[in-house]
């Protein structure tokens, strides 16, 4: 149980930040754009992993891992601009939040690693 919720501490303190923004007045833009740009490229991410792993061909496997990279960059990258394009605390608030995210969810990634079962990333 306790492994399953580091496994989802990024999604946890995202909803913990919503209260966070609510609280302080920061701009809810900034928490919606951070939101859906990190479930957007968590859902890519699951969705290619899963075909990389089904797939038995290397080159299949970097090419599916490469674009996967790449379209999250890119995703990430334009949601955050276009919010600062609207608002600039927003997207300033929007790019601290998803990096925040991004750090925590890579160190609870790389801490559990251990703990994964054979065949599961």
């Amino acid at each position: 149980m306790a492994l399953r919720a580091l496994r989802h501490l990024d999604l946890i303190v995202l909803a913990l930040a919503l209260g966070i923004f609510l609280a302080t007045g920061l701009p809810i833009l900034g928490w919606g754009v951070a939101a859906a740009a990190w479930l957007a490229q968590r859902a890519i991410a699951a969705v290619l992993e899963g075909k990389a792993r089904a797939a038995t061909e290397p080159r299949a496997v970097a090419g599916l891992m490469v674009s996967s990279m790449l379209a999250r960059g890119w995703l990430v990258a334009l949601a955050i601009f276009g919010a600062g394009l609207v608002d600039r605390t927003a997207g300033l608030c929007a790019a601290v939040l998803f990096l925040l995210l991004f750090t925590i969810y890579l160190s609870t990634s790389f801490a559990l690693r251990p703990f994964d079962k054979e065949g599961q990333a």
